[in-house]
């Protein structure tokens, strides 16, 4: 499916939709959602002026993330909510307030296409991405009762000018530090060798995260978001293992809680 050519005058016939849904339907308690499944820049945007293979890259989106949530969607018979554009045409886990929700620079990498940006242009990409988003987020709620939501994401191993990040996984949360050490106690039991910890590498906070703040947290629905890191994604194998580690801790989460 393409999105219209006349949407404001960014996207063209041949750009995706930003949102895409897997099991659509299922009334399972469980919502998962992947703000940054995708890499697609509208072509009207002409790669943002990007170098060449910058795209590819952890800055332009979540390396196996969907890979992964497709795999614990399917196991879960769980509904998925997929976003496709790159988080460097607008980053859809960010408020439309925020200054990184359009970044000018990602881990070093200067980004032309976002430099100087008049309003109308923010808001066209917001009209075009992250509205579509948030409508599927609040038709996720909606269609059935959940019980859960979780955000899958992936990091990279180390930064440009950082040092190497040591965990293999974060389970991030605010308020609901019990669902985290539901997921944390279940990814351990099942591979004690894994570095997995609560609120690694990053925090769930106002001004920088979207769906846990604004639609999680004031639903009352147990939630997390999953942090792995791109290494352990590398192969069909690793993300079989990590999306049936996933599947059964989410699990967990609802059957603690019943």
């Amino acid at each position: 499916m393409t999105a219209p050519a006349e949407a404001d005058g960014l996207v063209g016939p041949d750009d995706p939709m930003p949102v895409e849904w897997v099991n659509r339907d299922s009334k399972s308690p469980i919502l998962l959602l992947c703000e940054h499944a995708g890499q697609a820049i509208p072509t009207r945007l002409n790669g943002l002026g990007l170098p060449d293979g910058a795209i590819d890259l952890h800055i332009g989106w979540d390396i196996g993330a969907e890979r992964l949530a497709v795999a614990i969607a399917e196991k879960l018979n769980a509904p998925l909510i997929l976003q496709r554009y790159s988080r460097l045409v607008l980053d859809c886990n960010r408020p439309l307030s925020s200054e990184s929700s359009i970044p000018e620079v990602s881990d070093t990498v200067v980004v032309p296409g976002n430099q100087l940006l008049e309003d109308e242009q923010r808001h066209l990409r917001a009209h075009l991405i992250f509205d579509p988003l948030n409508d599927a987020i609040e038709e996720g709620f909606a269609h059935a009762p959940r019980r859960a939501a979780f955000s899958i994401h992936t990091f990279t191993r180390q930064l440009q000018n950082s040092p190497e990040r040591k965990w293999d996984a974060g389970i991030l949360c605010r308020n609901d530090l019990s669902t985290a050490q539901t997921i944390l106690r279940c990814i351990s039991r099942a591979d004690p060798t894994l570095a997995v910890a609560i609120n690694k590498p990053y925090q769930i906070e106002e001004d920088g995260d979207w769906f846990i703040p604004h639609h999680a947290e004031p639903r009352g629905v147990h939630h997390s978001l999953i942090e792995v890191c791109n290494d352990q994604l590398s192969t069909d194998a690793q993300v079989e293992t990590w999306a049936n580690m996933l599947a059964e801790a989410f699990q967990a989460v609802l059957e603690e809680n019943s």
